[in-house]
């Protein structure tokens, strides 16, 4: 089979080795320089570089053609899954409408999407109507109809405040406003194929996504799945009508117990997602997902470990970046029953300038794990207190030298 793989998540984060056998098939990786550059040097394929500022669909259209023979394109990324509706249309491939894929990326879409499907989703405005309120008058959010990782979210303590705001954008068009929900926000991820879920794990946040982007450390930490948990994932994938890949799915638990659809994306989630989900449940989801998407065989799945994993990261976009990074791990964090391992960046690395979750790029991360879902938020708790990460003016640093 002749592959295109539009490559734009870490290789570490996929390792496509593990889903395509590269000396059955002909495989071609195409990218951006920066992407590029981390392919394994003896891996058998074919790549194409793009400039570092080049349009990705332009790009690709200069450098293929429907002459060369591909009968797949894989496209794994958040940000490349309706670019590779675009792509597939250039080549003659088939694949799924534009309409489907705009469901599990643009958040008012999903949201239309769950229409009449009996499911809860937070009361929601596209594009306000100019000198009207919106139909909600507390804590309302502003966000992009289309991202990933909170970016430019915000939060505002009136729907009146947060209009205001949306006012004041450049580009109104590429946000919406929805009302405010309070309560727990978890994670579902898993496999779909033929639309129906074939693994599954459930994971509740350890402070907010939206709060990670202005400096507060973000983690998870899995949990059993309930039948409600199942029920309500099973709901959205069909509402959405989501028929393969992999899933990952955010919702609200209120104080009530009542389940709200936050959003939904038809790809891997973020920082150890992939690592814990094959830990808890032995299925490593890109492998399988590339198999499910090229029609071949699923791999073998691992044991699991029997055990509820989780994970805690501490952003450094938001530091000063010529200023000395300062963390702090109070003793006998690693020694803790839950501990698993703590990364901790070099102090001569930087950290990129922009919201990661990358365990290799952020100042710290935990990983953990307990037989008890419990002990294990306790631990991951207590550690987003204690662990530090502060900075201090560079100058100070040259004076004790």
């Amino acid at each position: 089979m002749k592959i295109l793989v539009i490559h734009q998540v870490p290789y570490r984060k996929i390792a496509y080795h593990r889903g395509i056998d590269h000396e059955r098939h002909q495989v071609t990786y195409i990218g951006h320089p920066h992407r590029m550059a981390d392919l394994p040097e003896g891996l058998r394929c074919e790549r194409l570089v793009l400039d570092a500022d080049e349009d990705l669909v332009a790009g690709i259209r200069v450098r293929t053609s429907p002459a060369d023979g591909y009968e797949k394109v894989l496209a794994l990324s958040e940000f490349g899954i309706t670019e590779a509706w675009h792509v597939r249309r250039h080549l003659g491939i088939d694949g799924p409408d534009l309409e489907r894929l705009e469901r599990v990326r643009d958040k008012v879409r999903m949201k239309e999407a769950l229409a009449g499907s009996g499911l809860r989703f937070p009361r929601f405005v596209a594009a306000p109507a100019p000198c009207r309120p919106l139909p909600w008058e507390g804590r309302t959010v502003l966000k992009p109809r289309q991202g990933a990782s909170s970016e430019d979210v915000t939060v505002h303590e009136t729907a009146r405040e947060a209009l205001t705001a949306y006012q004041k954008l450049p580009d109104r068009r590429d946000f919406q406003l929805e009302e405010h929900i309070d309560g727990d926000i978890l994670h579902a991820d898993g496999l779909v194929v033929d639309g129906r879920i074939v693994s599954l794990s459930v994971s509740r946040y350890v402070n907010k996504p939206v709060h990670y982007a202005s400096g507060t450390p973000l983690g998870s930490h899995q949990e059993e799945v309930s039948p409600e948990y199942r029920a309500f994932a099973e709901r959205v994938v069909t509402a959405i009508g989501i028929e393969e890949g992999s899933l990952h799915l955010e919702f609200f638990e209120t104080d009530a117990g009542e389940l709200v659809f936050l959003e939904v994306a038809n790809r891997v989630g973020g920082a150890s997602v992939v690592q814990t989900h094959e830990q808890h449940t032995g299925v490593h989801l890109p492998s399988h997902e590339i198999a499910v998407r090229l029609g071949l065989p699923r791999p073998p799945s691992l044991p699991p470990t029997g055990r509820h994993h989780g994970w805690l990261a501490f952003p450094g976009h938001h530091l000063d970046a010529d200023a000395v990074r300062h963390v702090d791990v109070p003793a006998g964090t690693a020694a803790h029953p839950c501990a698993d391992r703590i990364h901790v960046l070099a102090p001569d690395q930087e950290t990129p300038r922009h919201i990661t979750y990358q365990e290799w790029e952020v100042p710290v991360f935990i990983e953990a794990s307990h037989h008890d879902a419990g002990e294990l938020r306790r631990f991951l708790t207590d550690c987003a207190r204690a662990v530090s990460v502060t900075t201090r003016p560079a100058a100070a640093k040259e004076r004790a030298a």
